[in-house]
């Protein structure tokens, strides 16, 4: 059963630029890594603004977020690895 409504938390940012989506959402709504989601993704405390893009998520629960997207949210800062990220999910 996929991801039917939209779920909010927040994470930070891994290496490879991948976000870890818990397992606790993951059970809750019983989401299934093969959906087509609509991902929002917020720096914190940038005020930059929300991206949004349309990803899978892998089996390990994690999703990746591509590089010109992490562009637009640093601005100059050097790197927001290890930052804390604002993330939506949705169905596309």
């Amino acid at each position: 059963m996929p991801l039917t409504h939209k779920v909010t938390f927040q994470g930070t940012l891994e290496r490879c630029n991948n976000v870890q989506v818990s397992k606790l959402i993951r059970w809750q709504f019983k989401m299934e890594h093969d959906q087509v989601l609509k991902v929002g993704v917020n720096a914190l405390n940038l005020g930059r603004g929300w991206q949004f893009l349309y990803a899978k998520m892998t089996k390990d629960g994690r999703i990746r977020i591509p590089k010109v997207v992490l562009l637009v949210l640093q601005g100059e800062k050097p790197s927001l690895a290890g930052y804390i990220m604002e993330i939506t999910l949705e169905p596309a």
